[in-house]
């Protein structure tokens, strides 16, 4: 990986994703480059300059000259800002996406800014009675669950109206180590069909409005206030899920001592601290595919010893 040298000529440096190189490798007509992406992880839009004593022509000089990395293959860490293309000019807000810490029980554990998943049932036993935790081994016997929110979260346009269609968020993507746990419906905990796992053992969910009804929703709650919304604006959609531990976790302290470490909890039963309890912490990556808005959920699987 290496700096491109962004200066003087303009440079188009693009690559084949793991996917496509999969597909490719194969030689079974299967590869076709039917999509591509742009992004703008290294540009700093704060070095445009409008005071800039040489003109109008020199306003966004730096900006067009910072040096970008190499285009590389890794989905786990390319691309993480990507860009979208919006043909209306009247847009005054973005839309985001957000976790929703309501009711009570579905907030990140205090202090730690992460969901726990509990992978095995003596873990649920000892600890699912705290926010935030949630049952990895028996995920319909848990009522909690991660909520993510979608809309416009802005005070200056009541949510009594409702969001443009070409702003609402019909399908989501979520993205998951398959080697630490699987995605899985709030109200029955039934698996999410994957899409597909790539080379790094990362599982890809496509959930749609309409095709996937446990998992994404129409907010049709449009109070001002709502003590219950995370967004203030113009509600979308709202996409909902568990997470099952994989059999890896569940069985085996194999992956915690390769992968994670260890730390003290305190039992929601008896109150007593109880150390040496393995923790992996990884992220779920939740993207809009209609908008390309991403966002990292932090969750910590945790074992008791």
């Amino acid at each position: 990986m290496a700096f491109l040298d962004n200066s003087g000529d303009i440079i188009l440096d693009a690559v084949l994703t793991d996917t496509g190189r999969m597909r490719l490798a194969k030689g079974d007509g299967s590869f076709k480059i039917a999509k591509f992406a742009l992004g703008d992880d290294e540009i700093n839009y704060e070095l445009y300059d409008k005071n800039h004593t040489s003109g109008s022509a020199y306003y966004d000089l730096e900006i067009l000259q910072t040096p970008v990395l190499e285009a590389f293959t890794n989905n786990g860490s390319s691309m993480k800002s990507k860009l979208v293309s919006i043909p209306r000019t009247n847009l005054l807000y973005m839309p985001v996406l957000k976790i929703n810490p309501f009711p009570s029980g579905n907030e990140q554990v205090e202090g730690s800014g992460s969901f726990f998943v509990a992978v095995d049932s003596d873990t649920e036993s000892s600890f699912g009675l705290e926010g935030g935790v949630l049952g990895g081994e028996n995920p319909s016997a848990d009522n909690s669950f991660i909520r993510i929110d979608q809309g416009l979260d802005t005070t200056e346009v009541s949510p009594t109206y409702t969001i443009d269609a070409d702003l609402a968020e019909t399908q989501f993507i979520i993205e998951i180590d398959n080697r630490l746990g699987k995605i899985c419906a709030p109200t029955d905990a039934t698996l999410a069909n994957i899409s597909f796992i790539d080379d790094d053992n990362i599982a890809t969910y496509f959930l749609s409005l309409g095709t996937d009804l446990k998992f994404v929703k129409e907010n049709t709650n449009r109070s001002n206030p709502a003590p219950l919304e995370t967004i203030s604006g113009p509600r979308g959609t709202t996409l909902s899920f568990k997470v099952q531990a994989s059999l890896d976790l569940n069985t085996s302290t194999y992956l915690f001592e390769r992968l994670g470490g260890t730390f003290n909890l305190r039992d929601a039963t008896t109150g007593a601290t109880v150390s040496s309890v393995y923790y992996i912490d990884t992220t779920i990556r939740v993207t809009g595919a209609t908008t390309g808005y991403r966002l990292d959920v932090p969750v910590r699987f945790i074992k008791k010893p």
